[in-house]
């Protein structure tokens, strides 16, 4: 029998459902006893989630690196938070501590071409930081638009479409649904 090791898996695409299905795997590995860190480049620390709340009663570890959608601060604002979260991030996966690592979003942050990002992420130094995550920790990326490097660096690619969407209808985001 082989042995087990650590997977990389990116959900990517425009549907709904990248980030409820790596918190429902967050879910199943702090059933089997796993450590798992949570870290969130978009979503703000000033802001309260509801995984947010559920997890931290289950001892997963969760932050918020970033500081909302781009369109709601200032381009420095969101290098500040991109250049204070990525090593957070890095660290917490390169440290072993974790059987599980999320970086939720992280997609949408390298996508970011409003204004630039590559010296506060650089994505050599993430695809680079990927292949040195230690060989027990499974990552999980989440978030649109995955880069190639970003998929080629993965065991899993899941792309999640959207065919029906009630946003279409004008109707917002929905508590205990997307946030």
């Amino acid at each position: 029998m082989a042995k087990s090791r650590g997977m990389v898996l990116v959900h990517t695409g425009n549907g709904k459902g990248k980030t409820t299905s790596a918190l429902g795997a967050a879910l199943r590995s702090r059933g089997h006893g796993m450590s798992v860190h949570i870290l969130q480049f978009i979503k703000s620390p000033e802001r309260e989630y509801g995984e947010q709340k559920a997890l931290k009663q289950l001892g997963v570890e969760m932050d918020q690196l970033g500081i909302g959608f781009t369109w709601t601060k200032t381009p420095e604002e969101h290098r500040e938070a991109l250049r204070k979260g990525w090593p957070k991030a890095k660290e917490a996966l390169l440290s072993g501590k974790y059987d599980v690592v999320i970086w939720d979003e992280l997609n949408n942050a390298l996508a970011i071409n409003k204004f630039p990002i590559d010296d506060v992420l650089p994505l050599e130094d993430v695809v680079g930081t990927i292949h040195r995550k230690p060989e027990h920790v499974h990552l999980i990326i989440t978030g649109r638009d995955a880069r190639q490097e970003i998929k080629d660096a993965a065991d899993l690619v899941s792309v999640i479409d959207v065919e029906k969407h009630y946003y279409d209808e004008g109707i917002p985001a929905i508590k205990g649904i997307e946030f």
